[in-house]
């Protein structure tokens, strides 16, 4: 089967070193891709998990190598830490194996746009200025987890596709979705700023691409409830992949593409 091809690749809040980390799904999507840039937006290894009990199988190794891997075969990888991975930043502008290390950046799409990348945490004011609230906030959101992945288990015993039942609550709590708006509010402001076209993040663990007041915001999602990505195909489009769900309609569009028949003029 043939890989999809694009031209860059955003990831964010993978949080190897988990329980929740859906690296299954991410070994996936990382061996049916292929792209010129791949963008690694903070939070890929979880170091908060660090003092409260370690956890690391062997497929969290086999995702470092596989992105180590595209950086050997000419891959450009930039990795962007986050709050949980925030001690790299003490390393930004710094290479380690091919992976460039960098506070935050711009990006340019094919088709002439310029993206702010950077984690997100940014515009959380409980992250930058109360740092004992936010682990508060985290515990509580680790029992939201735990429920999930028992949920998860039933699902898959049952024969069920994975479904998040924390980002489910998630959804239905009003000042959750306040904050959500709040936040993206704040990334916009931020480009604007900047003087770019918009901004690529993530952060708050809620894929999604909203356009307003001529910006665009996207935001990559995780690997622990949404299994997303956002990629950039090579007229410079983006697109939101949440590949627990959708990767067999990729695959198979591409193997479809690949079939048809040439209709060029000679």
């Amino acid at each position: 089967m043939r890989v999809l091809q694009f031209r860059a690749i955003f990831l964010s809040d993978i949080h190897l070193g988990t329980r929740d980390a859906r690296v299954g799904h991410l070994l996936d999507f990382l061996n049916n891709t292929e792209s010129e840039y791949l963008y690694l937006l903070g939070d890929v290894v979880d170091f908060w998990k660090a003092t409260s009990g370690w956890y690391w199988p062997r497929q969290h190794t086999e995702v470092l190598q596989a992105i180590l891997r595209k950086a050997r075969r000419g891959t450009r990888v930039i990795y962007i830490p986050g709050n949980h991975d925030e001690w790299l930043r003490d390393h930004a502008r710094s290479e380690f194996n091919g992976i460039e290390l960098r506070l935050g950046t711009v990006h340019h799409t094919a088709d002439g746009r310029r993206f702010l990348l950077l984690h997100g945490d940014e515009f959380d004011g409980a992250v930058r200025c109360n740092r004992m609230l936010s682990r508060l906030g985290s515990s509580a959101y680790d029992m939201l987890l735990w429920l999930n992945r028992i949920h998860h288990q039933v699902r898959r015993h049952l024969g069920f596709p994975y479904w998040s039942l924390s980002s489910w609550i998630k959804n239905r709590i009003k000042n959750a979705a306040t904050y959500v708006q709040s936040f993206e509010l704040a990334a916009l402001r931020e480009a604007e700023r900047h003087g770019v076209n918009g901004v690529i993040c993530g952060h708050i663990h809620q894929p999604g691409i909203r356009h307003g007041a001529g910006l665009c915001y996207a935001n990559a999602g995780d690997w622990v409830e949404h299994c997303s990505a956002l990629a950039e195909d090579h007229e410079g489009r983006l697109h939101l992949i949440h590949w627990a769900e959708d990767s067999l309609q990729w695959l198979q569009a591409t193997e479809v593409a690949a079939a048809a028949p040439d209709t060029a003029p000679a």
